[in-house]
Order: structure tokens, then C-alpha cells, then sequence
């Protein structure tokens, strides 16, 4: 029986900030497509950032692939441990998940964005279309469901384990042929994120030596290559899709962006590790705090983002860039207290923000100390 507790993976908390940061950055950013004229200096420049920093959705699928596989290498893989496992997906994902696409569908249906048709709703949710960021959860939710059969297989084939990210790179651009030439699936597959995945997969499994590579000088080269592939990649976006200026075959594009995303997600990783490293406990405390609600800040901010979206309105001017950092801020914030205060009020926020500490405590829990006589 599997006994052993290892320790706890730091960086992860990390990771999952900056995710959660660069999402939430992606929708207010957002604006700039419908406000600012096409084409303009401004214009090109939003882009840009909007562009690079989605980076966030490859470190998602990486943090998801790094946890489970760290935990469950060397678990056998009985039918009690499948049981919990699922157990605990339906719990702290699924549920979370249907509670926010009817969350959204209702909201939809008030604003009069649609109407009421029950086979069009259960379609919607059924392939997380329910609201624009939720097709992300249901793209996680299929690697929850695949997950143990790609453990089983790191588990019984030593080659695989070892050369896990390539066979995702390999996998996810033939698949993306295919579907290009054949048109298999009109919905994103977990197949169309299996390089990232199988990154974080190999990060869990290898994490013990990968750890000791925080502080390498040739870091600074992963940093580099992450802002040139990024830059290459937001380039070929903007003038193949956006001012179609570039004919260039969409797999192009699609391994530009396969690239950015497995070099940047693992670029992140390193440095999640060194800022792991040089925190101190009290700040460790504080980071965590916030990034147990980063599944939350998901689920949320969009809806958040709207109701800030009416207080702040955005123009064409030079208050453009003012009301962009006022919103981010503002949904930020506004996030943060509206998850800590259903985790600290209610006995349900488990259900609706996903796993949840037993105590809610507000960025830092000021430790009382108390000397026995």
C-alpha cells in the first residue's frame, strides 16, 4: 500500500497565481478589440499583450498533468483508489462546473443573449459552451476522465515515462493534421493540449531533479526563447487572423503555438521553483492563501468583469488604458473577496469554488505565540 507523504510541490501555488492573473488579464484586455480602431499603434500593441500572456492556458493543463502524476506514479492503481479519484473529480470539478453553466445560462437567458430551448442548454453545457472561459473546465474535466490510463501507461512503460512530453508534442500535432484535413471533431479534445499535458505529466513524475534546475544560468536562455517564440507566435496570429496580411497554412501557426506553450509552460515552472525557493514561510503563507482560490477566480471573474465592465466604462481615449488597469484591479479584488467570504460564511463553497481548505483565512493568519509555564 502506497504510505509514503511526500512534500508538498511549492511552485505549484506559483503557477497557479500566474495563471490566474493572466486569464483574468486576457478577458479585461479583451475590450481592446471592440473599442480601440484596428490597425492603430494602441491597437497592435493590446494585441500583443493580449496575445502573449495566454500563455496561462498551457500552465493550466501543466499544473493539472504535475499534480496528479506526482501523486499517483507509484500509487497502484486498485479499484478503491480509482473510486476516490473520481470521487473526488466529480466533487471538486464537476460539480463546481455545472453549478457555473447554469449560472451563466441563466444569466444569458435574463440579458436576452438566448433563449430558453432545454436541448440547446444541455448541449451547451454538455461541451462548455456555456460561457465563454468555461470550455477551458470542460477541456480539464476530459483529462481528469483519461488521466488514470495515461499513469497506467507511465506506470508499465518505462519509455513512455521518460519521453512523455515528446509523445504529446507528437500526438497533438498529428492530430491536428488530421483534423485539419479531415475534420473530426467541431469542439476542442483533449488531444488539441496533450503536449503541455504530458509536460506536466513528465514534471510530476521527474519533479525531484527538475526542482535543482531553478537556479541554472541557463534559465536566462528559456526566458529569452519563452519572449521570442512568444513574440513569433502572437506575430503570426495577429497577421494571418487578424489583418490577414499572412497566407500561411494554419499549422504554422499551430506549431508556433505548441512550441510557446510547452517552452513557456516550462519556463514558468523554473520560475515558480526559484521565487519557491526565496520566499520566505510568512510570504509562502500568503501565496498560498491566494492560490487555493485560483479554480474560483475561473469561475467567477467573468461574471464579475461584467458588473465592473458597467461601473467603468471604456473609451477610445486616452482614459483607455486608465479604465483597463481600474477593471483589472477592481475584478481582482473583488474576486478575492467574494470567494473568501462564501468559503468563510457558507458550508456549500466547496460545491461551488471547488476544493477548499477547512479554514478560510484572509491572505495571512497572524500566528499567535503562547509560551507554557
Amino acid at each position: 500500500m502506497y504510505k509514503m507523504k511526500k512534500q508538498n510541490i511549492h511552485s505549484i501555488y506559483f503557477l497557479r497565481i500566474f495563471a490566474m492573473l493572466m486569464v483574468i488579464l486576457v478577458h479585461v484586455t479583451g475590450a481592446y478589440a471592440y473599442t480601440l480602431p484596428s490597425g492603430t499603434d494602441a491597437y497592435e500593441k493590446y494585441h500583443f499583450i493580449n496575445r502573449i500572456i495566454r500563455i496561462e492556458a498551457g500552465i493550466f493543463i501543466v499544473i493539472t498533468g504535475m499534480v496528479f502524476f506526482y501523486n499517483y506514479i507509484k500509487r497502484p492503481l486498485t479499484l478503491s483508489v480509482l473510486k476516490n479519484y473520481y470521487i473526488k473529480r466529480v466533487s471538486y470539478i464537476l460539480i463546481p462546473y455545472l453549478v457555473w453553466a447554469i449560472i451563466y445560462e441563466l444569466c444569458s437567458y435574463w440579458s436576452g443573449a438566448t433563449t430558453f430551448n432545454p436541448k440547446e442548454v444541455l448541449v451547451r453545457i454538455a461541451t462548455g459552451e456555456s460561457y465563454y472561459q468555461l470550455h477551458f473546465i470542460f477541456l480539464i474535466v476530459q483529462f481528469y476522465l483519461i488521466l488514470p490510463v495515461f499513469v497506467y501507461i507511465a506506470q508499465k512503460w518505462t519509455f513512455f515515462r521518460k519521453y512523455m512530453w515528446v509523445f504529446g508534442i507528437a500526438v497533438e500535432v498529428g492530430y491536428s493534421l488530421l483534423n485539419t484535413a479531415f475534420q473530426l471533431t467541431t469542439f476542442t479534445i483533449f488531444v488539441d493540449s496533450l503536449a503541455t499535458f504530458l509536460l506536466g505529466a513528465w514534471l510530476g513524475v521527474y519533479y525531484q531533479d527538475q526542482q535543482g534546475k531553478a537556479f541554472r544560468k541557463s534559465n536566462v536562455v528559456w526566458m529569452i526563447c519563452t519572449f521570442g517564440i512568444g513574440t513569433i507566435t502572437v506575430l503570426l496570429s495577429y497577421y494571418m487572423y487578424t489583418a490577414r496580411t499572412l497566407d500561411l497554412p494554419d499549422i504554422t501557426y499551430k506549431l508556433s503555438n505548441l512550441t510557446f506553450m510547452v517552452v513557456g509552460s516550462y519556463t514558468a515552472f523554473l520560475v515558480a521553483e526559484m521565487l519557491a525557493k526565496k520566499f520566505s514561510q510568512r510570504y509562502m503563507d500568503i501565496v498560498k492563501n491566494i492560490a487555493v482560490y485560483s479554480f474560483g477566480f475561473y469561475l467567477l471573474h467573468p461574471l464579475v468583469l461584467g458588473v465592473v465592465s458597467k461601473i467603468i466604462p471604456i473609451e477610445a481615449n486616452m482614459t483607455f488604458h486608465f479604465s483597463i488597469v481600474t477593471r483589472y484591479i477592481l475584478v481582482v479584488l473583488l474576486c478575492y473577496i467574494i470567494i473568501w467570504t462564501v468559503h468563510r460564511y457558507t458550508p456549500f463553497a466547496n460545491l461551488v469554488f471547488g476544493k477548499l481548505p477547512k479554514k478560510a483565512v484572509f491572505l495571512y493568519e497572524r500566528k499567535s505565540s503562547v509560551v507554557n509555564r
